[in-house]
């Protein structure tokens, strides 16, 4: 039996058809916890000097590189080398490195205890620039979407507006070396992701997969130009499950792709540090009984699941 399709949604409905678009990407998110969403008005410009950014920094040696790895830092700025994240459970290591970037904040911020400053390669004189601008249009955009989810789940439109200000959010450049022969481990083993919503610029190279309800492996090929949208660990918890958090992995390349390098960039949405994780009235009842009866709040529920994926 040939799998499903993953729609592809346009930013245009949203604009035209606010509500017509909150329910299809719902009903994306209830079916398969993740959407494409096409159209999203991201300039082109800023994501190809991210990307640039991204691969001049990884095409550095590796020792340039590790003097960006941030000892006792929890993963959360600077650089993560090839081989040190592992998904929850997993026996070995993803065959991939990193950066990340966090939100800018100013002195005396009260969120600075939790947001480390960040960190810059001294080597590339406009990285600061050209990957921040990515950021902030994340940002700005992860907004918008969150208001056609809470137009989805009957809440007032800006329901996530204050959960989220100066959130938490990660930038996430990341790096798939090419592929050795027969390799101890894959890109990315099968894993959920720990935050709010996550944002995927569409890779270079195949590979990213999810997991239906019905146990089968579904390819996620969007189209050019368009953004992968997922469900993460925090909403699913928020939403009693309503919103699934699916289990997704990147799978090693066919051997004829083999020798080729895969870039991606992910923005992991995040609340806000002392945001409470309280199980919304609304997603329980007779037959969905609540799965999260104890509050947590975002920082304590982040802090936990990086210890189980080997970064704290």
């Amino acid at each position: 039996m040939a799998l499903e399709a993953l729609p592809a949604l346009s930013m245009r409905d949203r604009r035209s058809d606010p509500a017509g678009f909150a329910r299809a990407m719902g009903e994306s998110y209830a079916r398969f916890g993740f959407a494409i969403v096409r159209d999203h008005g991201l300039d082109s410009g800023v994501i190809e000097r991210a990307l640039r950014a991204a691969k001049d920094f990884f095409a550095l040696p590796d020792a340039v590189k590790r003097r960006y790895h941030v000892a006792g830092g929890a993963g959360q700025r600077g650089y993560i080398p090839f081989g040190v994240e592992a998904a929850k459970g997993a026996d070995k290591v993803d065959l991939k490195e990193f950066w990340h970037v966090g939100r800018e904040l100013g002195e005396g911020h009260r969120y600075r205890t939790f947001m480390p400053p960040n960190v810059w390669p001294a080597e590339l004189a406009s990285f600061r620039a050209d990957v921040y601008g990515l950021y902030e249009a994340f940002d700005a955009l992860g907004l918008e979407l969150l208001q056609s989810i809470a137009h989805f789940l009957d809440l007032p439109t800006d329901f996530f507006a204050g959960a989220v200000r100066d959130g938490n959010s990660v930038l996430r450049l990341l790096h798939y070396p090419p592929t050795p022969p027969n390799p101890d481990g894959v890109r990315a083993e099968a894993h959920e992701d720990i935050n709010v919503i996550t944002l995927l610029l569409g890779a270079e190279e195949a590979g990213l997969q999810l997991l239906t309800r019905e146990g089968q492996w579904l390819d996620v090929n969007p189209p050019e130009g368009a953004l992968v949208v997922n469900v993460g660990d925090m909403l699913q918890r928020l939403t009693n499950d309503v919103l699934p958090s699916t289990t997704h992995r990147v799978v090693n390349p066919a051997p004829d792709r083999a020798h080729l390098p895969r870039y991606s960039i992910p923005f992991f949405l995040h609340f806000a540090p002392d945001y409470l994780i309280q199980t919304l009235p609304s997603c329980i009842g007779p037959a969905n009984a609540n799965r999260y009866p104890t509050p947590i709040t975002a920082q304590d529920f982040l802090y936990e699941r990086l210890r189980e994926i080997r970064l704290a």
